[in-house]
């Protein structure tokens, strides 16, 4: 029978896979038979409690954020980091006092588009000095332009029919005929009387003497015109028309005259500027030769007007009778005429054409006043005046358009062709040159 081999107590087996690298499970050994002590969870702190209701701060919870490794050796105190809150548990302070609501600040409003400067505002863009200066004369105060003596031609056929109508009238007055012919003749000259001048200003144009605060105003500014343009201001008057339109006159010899409107509502540049057109109709010849030709053809224009009204009342009559009544009528009429114009060699059939030949000669008479407006540096505030007469004119046109039921009143090919005054582009086209920067 065998035996079983002799154990060997004193050479104890080695445990199992139990090396120096690894830990001894304490359940081998007696002195790891008590499991180690760890700290406890507690904060060290008890929780104050906060004194306002509601306000009870929250603190994370003081486990462990890491789970508990197991020792490497025995005897050995694993050291853990405390497991400190994330907070400290020092003492809350009291809560503050929640802070004291600002209401919200109200939007600034929107800041309004600077307002355009007062045409008195000496910072305005047109606003010229009118200080006191030498003065240089010109010697050539006055000419005739070429203007000025087309004008006086166009005129030669209402004259013509003017002095046949003088030379029936005066044939009533037997002997006295030539002098009455004469006297006709002589009164052209009134056209440069001051007196015959101040009543055609007051009754035909409607105008009147400026008070002294508007003589104040507008003396400065003609001063600085005619200085300019090197011509003796006192030669002429300054007259006012009461009028809310931008307009300006030259009359006669010695009338320059302006609206309200524009002494009031203009800056002085371009005050100045409107002056110094109306100045270049009187240096041109551009006035008188307009007003001369006026006067002498008025005795044909109201022997036209009385034929005119005559035929109107003949032919009224002539109805009664029949056709064979307007038939006579217009025979009558048609011999007088056709009589006439043998004996005048075809002269009043000119005076058809002379209003829009006469019109040409005024628009080209006002391109004349603007250039010399520009010459005297008056050029852009021009063409700001020509701008606001625009705006009016597109204005009235719309009113016109109005009052017509919305349908645009579209003006005729005649009507534009007796117009005095040249369209807005057209001034301004020939306004370029001095707008322009010169160059050094």
């Amino acid at each position: 029978m065998t035996q079983p081999p002799p154990s060997s107590p004193e050479y104890p087996e080695p445990p199992t896979q139990a090396t120096p690298q690894q830990p001894i499970p304490p359940q081998y050994t007696h002195e790891f038979a008590q499991a180690p002590q760890y700290p406890e969870a507690t904060p060290p702190y008890p929780e104050p409690t906060p004194s306002y209701p509601q306000a009870t701060p929250t603190y994370p919870q003081a486990t462990p954020p890491y789970p508990e490794p197991t020792p490497s050796y025995p005897q050995a105190t694993p050291s853990y980091p405390q497991a400190t809150p994330l907070r400290p548990h020092a003492a809350p302070p009291y809560p503050q006092a929640a802070p004291p609501v600002t209401p919200p600040t109200p939007a600034a409003p929107p800041t309004p588009p600077a307002a355009s400067p007062s045409p008195d505002d000496p910072a305005h863009p047109h606003h010229i000095s009118t200080g006191h200066r030498r003065v240089h004369i010109s010697r050539d105060q006055r000419r005739t332009d070429v203007t000025a003596v087309g004008n006086l031609l166009l005129y030669l056929p209402n004259f013509l029919c003017s002095l046949f109508v003088v030379g029936l009238i005066s044939a009533f007055f037997g002997g006295f005929a030539v002098v009455v012919v004469l006297v006709w003749l002589a009164s052209g000259a009134l056209v440069f009387h001051r007196p015959t001048e101040s009543a055609l200003a007051r009754h035909l144009l409607h105008l009147r003497y400026p008070t002294p605060q508007e003589r104040a105003k507008l003396e400065p500014v003609w001063r600085e015109v005619t200085a300019r343009a090197g011509i003796e201001g006192r030669n002429y008057e300054l007259w006012v028309e009461d009028s809310d339109g931008l307009n300006a006159v030259a009359a006669a010899g010695h009338i320059v005259g302006v609206t309200r409107f524009a002494m009031n509502e203009l800056p002085n540049g371009e005050l100045a500027a409107v002056m110094a057109h109306e100045l270049g109709h009187h240096v041109g010849g551009h006035a008188w030769s307009s007003l001369l030709g006026y006067w002498y053809a008025l005795p044909g224009r109201l022997a036209w007007r009385f034929l005119k009204a005559f035929s109107g009342i003949v032919f009224k009559v002539s109805r009664a009778f029949g056709c064979v009544g307007v038939a006579a009528v217009v025979m009558v009429i048609g011999a007088v005429a056709v009589a006439t114009v043998s004996t005048l060699y075809g002269l009043p059939l000119l005076v058809l054409a002379v209003p829009y030949a006469l019109a040409a000669v005024g628009r080209r008479a006002e391109l004349r006043a603007d250039e010399h407006a520009a010459a005297l540096g008056f050029a852009p505030m021009l063409a700001s005046v020509l701008h606001k007469l625009h705006q009016q004119e597109q204005q009235e046109e719309a009113e016109l358009t109005a009052r017509n039921g919305g349908v645009p009143v579209e003006e005729s090919a005649l009507s534009r062709l007796l117009s005095s005054h040249p369209d807005h582009h057209t001034r301004l086209h020939h306004l370029q040159p001095y707008l322009q920067p010169q160059r050094p």
